[in-house]
């Protein structure tokens, strides 16, 4: 049995919820309207400081951290105004079935994120869950999402202990890179497997393209420095980025 000074708080926090049945959208009033959008709006905003937040290490768009406040006040109006056209029930229907068709944008960026499609979808919800009027459901689980995601960027969750790489090796064409560059392969990397060999300037030089699997505690200056030590102090490249050539190399994933 709860105290009645529990009581009374469970009760008080409970009518923020309870309070939202008075957002009838089927003829919904000008102050609700503007109050759905502008909280959708607020939201939205606050989604994009939360990705520029977790996205502050490796960088950001401008275009794409306006797109999530966009997106969430674009949704809340889609739902409103379907649910004022369509009576009961049928225009709710009709307005999610209509939000779910904007998944199928395809947002592109380079290099392409899985986290970012995910921010989409978060802002499209806030979006969904504002139109209907569920305004303090819409800050509560903005409040949780937003948590949980602080919670795993702050943690460095499931972050993994070598990372994809593509190293880029030029070499003279009188030497034989065949297990030349092994040891040292060893000593930086976890996994590596060479992808391409390329000739240039006229067949006196090749360049060697290897994707590589680096140690998170890997030294890559010291890296590159014995590569160079091998290849008579020629050209060495390390790209930050997992090897993807499908012109050379169409069975890898």
């Amino acid at each position: 049995m709860l105290n009645p000074s529990a009581l009374v708080a469970f009760k008080l926090f409970g009518r923020v919820f309870d309070d939202q049945s008075e957002f009838n959208l089927n003829m919904p009033g000008a102050g609700q309207v503007i109050g759905c959008v502008v909280c959708a709006l607020v939201i939205g905003v606050l989604v994009s400081l939360l990705y520029m937040f977790t996205h502050r290490k490796e960088g950001y768009s401008q275009s794409y951290v306006l797109t999530m406040p966009m997106l969430s006040t674009l949704v809340s109006v889609v739902i409103i105004m379907m649910c004022v056209l369509a009576d009961g029930s049928a225009g709710m229907t009709a307005a999610i079935s209509l939000t779910g068709a904007f998944s199928l944008v395809r947002f592109r960026s380079a290099p392409g994120d899985p986290r970012d499609i995910a921010y989409i979808f978060f802002a499209m919800t806030m979006g969904v869950i504002c139109g209907i009027g569920y305004l303090g459901y819409a800050f509560l689980f903005f409040l949780l999402v937003a948590a949980i995601l602080l919670a795993f960027n702050l943690t460095n969750f499931a972050a993994p202990k070598t990372q994809d790489m593509t190293l880029k090796v030029t070499i003279p064409e009188n030497l034989n890179y065949n297990g030349l560059f092994d040891q040292v392969m060893e000593k930086y990397t976890t996994v590596w497997r060479l992808r391409r060999v390329k000739t240039t300037d006229f067949g006196t030089l090749f360049d060697l393209v290897y994707s590589v699997r680096v140690k998170t505690d890997a030294d890559q200056k010291k890296f590159i420095d014995d590569i160079r030590a091998l290849n008579g102090n020629l050209n060495v490249t390390l790209v930050l980025y997992r090897y993807d050539d499908q012109i050379y190399d169409s069975k890898a994933k």
